[in-house]
């Protein structure tokens, strides 16, 4: 990041720390998780260490990820309650089986109609309280497995709409077929889900091609470590 990279003296990873970190893209959270733990191995000289993440990051997006080491893991749940910030970019125009870029284009639709009068619109439908329905390419787990290898193998669930809250969501650039925003939500809110249901609103479809996580809570990305930068000072 461009702003000085946070202190490291001082820090007890066994006793717990919190660290935050802009996660790459093409990384899961859990090659995060598992790269820092087994540096820290290799630094504390044990043989086990207690990391974890507070909310997962899609492989694609980039941005915050918290993660907690040693017994500061007891507080993972306290941070994924938190409201979450992010920016990103939906594709209008087509959908995907994954709601984002991972996979194919599986059907195109028109976007001509689309004026700026619808949406905002569409865009006013979707703040406040909602129910959502997460996407078949998720990690909820159903009869113990995740959704996504279900969906990996052509197989579909059913999945019950869950409770949200979306407390902003701007449009900051539209050049169609891409549109840009910000959007300012509760822990669970899934962005695939959001910007597929906008793209059905639209009377259209779309999916997401860009995502960053700026906040969480208090935690903002412009404080966190680059993961090789923080990963060498170790």
């Amino acid at each position: 990041m461009e702003t000085a990279d946070p202190p490291l003296s001082g820090l007890d990873f066994l006793a717990g720390e919190v660290l935050l970190i802009n996660k790459p893209k093409g990384w899961t959270s859990f090659d995060v998780v598992n790269k820092l733990r087994n540096k820290l191995r290799q630094l504390l000289q044990v043989k086990n260490i207690k990391v974890g993440h507070a909310g997962t990051l899609d492989p694609m997006a980039t941005g915050l990820l918290i993660v907690c080491t040693g017994k500061a893991t007891r507080r993972i749940d306290e941070y994924q309650n938190l409201p979450k910030v992010y920016t990103g970019t939906m594709m209008m125009g087509a959908v995907t089986a994954s709601y984002d870029a991972e996979t194919e284009v599986e059907e195109t639709f028109p976007i001509q109609h689309i004026t700026p009068e619808l949406l905002e619109q569409a865009r006013l439908t979707f703040l406040g309280d909602l129910e959502q329905i997460p996407p078949m390419f998720s990690a909820i787990k159903v009869d113990g497995q995740p959704l996504y290898k279900k969906a990996r193998k052509g197989e579909h669930i059913a999945i019950a709409a869950r409770p949200v809250h979306i407390s902003r969501f701007d449009l900051s650039r539209v050049e169609l077929p891409e549109i840009d925003f910000e959007v300012h939500c509760s822990k669970g809110t899934y962005i695939r889900s959001l910007a597929y249901d906008f793209g059905k609103a639209l009377q259209s479809g779309a999916y997401l091609s860009a995502l960053c996580r700026t906040a969480i809570g208090p935690h903002l990305l412009k404080d966190a470590w680059e993961l090789e930068e923080l990963i060498q000072r170790l």
